[in-house]
């Protein structure tokens, strides 16, 4: 919250109480206007971290994954992505119909792995978010709806990227933009996400370190709303009995794409 963000608000509560207009009070800031000494050191981790580092954290991040039934594959570039990719869609069956559909973001790492080419060999079709425009014919803007809601409800299959993933309880963090609804990771039966190893941080406070204060990242700040999903859906609510796929997807696959290949998209506010 800005100053004036904050000065909007205390005006309000002023009216509220009965207060006249220019009656302020002094009072410290509601919110810090820099960061603590321990985000400052969690800054300066993230900024200073070696590839070792990063590859500590991947390391993390799978033993964490196991435990919650995330499947992590590491990858040396975008072709191995797209191509195990294509095989998981061929190995992987609808679990109504029998035709098969994909669902994905329009996102530069997913743009980077080339799907159409792969998947329509085996008949695969490959269905891509629209990004509508505002100021357009409404009834054209509710035909894109309708059509992404067709294309979703038919996909046993949702590709998405994510902003970051956390290392310490192998959790996706996304926020939703144009071209990248969180419903592609949530309807399919099936969700697989791919990033690149620098988006994996340690945990959550280094995650809420970057987006109030790197100038990367705190432009949108904590205003998007974001999505943390720890593996697939589950639930032991009956006889304490675990089943995966209750209200989301029963299967998520994490490809990690490798510093060489994923450094082309440069770390920052990664739906750009």
């Amino acid at each position: 919250m800005s100053a004036s963000d904050q000065e909007r608000f205390l005006d309000r509560l002023r009216r509220a109480l009965g207060h006249a207009p220019g009656r302020a009070r002094k009072a410290p800031h509601l919110f810090a206007q820099q960061p603590s000494e321990e985000e400052s050191k969690l800054l300066k981790r993230y900024q200073a971290r070696t590839p070792a580092e990063q590859k500590a954290l991947f390391d993390g991040l799978a033993e964490a994954a196991r435990a919650i039934h995330l499947r992590v594959v590491p990858v040396p570039n975008f072709s191995a992505a797209g191509a195990a990719i294509a095989d998981l869609a061929r190995e992987k069956a609808p679990e109504w119909g029998g035709e098969k559909h994909i669902i994905a973001w329009r996102h530069p790492l997913i743009d980077a792995l080339h799907l159409t080419a792969l998947l329509d060999p085996a008949g695969i079709r490959l269905h891509r978010t629209e990004i509508l425009n505002p100021g357009a014919d409404p009834a054209l803007n509710q035909k894109h709806r309708e059509r992404f809601r067709n294309s979703l409800g038919a996909a046993y299959i949702g590709i998405t990227s994510a902003d970051f993933c956390l290392a310490d309880t192998g959790t996706l963090v996304l926020r939703n933009r144009p071209g990248q609804a969180r419903s592609v990771a949530l309807v399919p039966s099936i969700h697989i996400a791919v990033i690149g190893l620098y988006q994996i941080l340690s945990d959550m406070k280094e995650l809420f370190s970057l987006l109030r204060w790197d100038d990367r990242f705190c432009t949108e700040g904590l205003t998007n709303y974001m999505a943390f999903i720890s593996g697939p859906s589950k639930t032991a609510d009956i006889e304490a009995t675990m089943v995966h796929g209750a209200h989301g997807p029963r299967e998520v696959h994490l490809f990690v794409v490798s510093p060489a290949s994923s450094s082309v998209h440069s770390p920052g506010p990664f739906g750009s």
